[in-house]
């Protein structure tokens, strides 16, 4: 899992160099396999620098049922996937309302949210 190795050391690296690097996962309860993985892999970028923390998706219903990334809070990012959940992609959005709102909704997921340590011990 060479991939893996260097996403922690670029996580490690960056953090180092000042740059945060966070997210929520909201995720459906019983947890799925890929979820229960993420969790295990999350021990690990966490002590690279990430902050993961844990929503979940009935806590989560206010917010958007699709995946994004915001960098630096001013470029968002949607995840786009096929109907069997195949990851195609991502589409840059620009619109500055749009970027707003998914800051807000960041924000908001992660006042709910759980940090990893505290959510994986339920």
């Amino acid at each position: 899992m060479s991939w893996f190795r260097n996403w922690l050391s670029m996580i490690k690296q960056a953090s180092g160099e000042g740059r945060r690097f966070s997210r929520v996962r909201i995720v459906s309860v019983p947890l799925t396999d890929y979820s229960r993985f993420g969790i295990y892999c999350s021990t690990y970028t966490n002590a690279a620098g990430e902050d993961i923390r844990y929503l979940t998706r009935d806590s989560a219903a206010d917010l958007p049922d699709y995946d994004y990334w915001l960098f630096d809070s001013r470029t968002l990012v949607r995840m786009l996937f096929d109907e069997d959940e195949t990851f195609l992609g991502g589409e840059v959005i620009e619109d500055a309302e749009s970027v707003v709102d998914h800051n807000y909704w960041r924000d908001a997921a992660w006042h709910k949210a759980v940090r990893r340590d505290d959510f994986a011990a339920n």
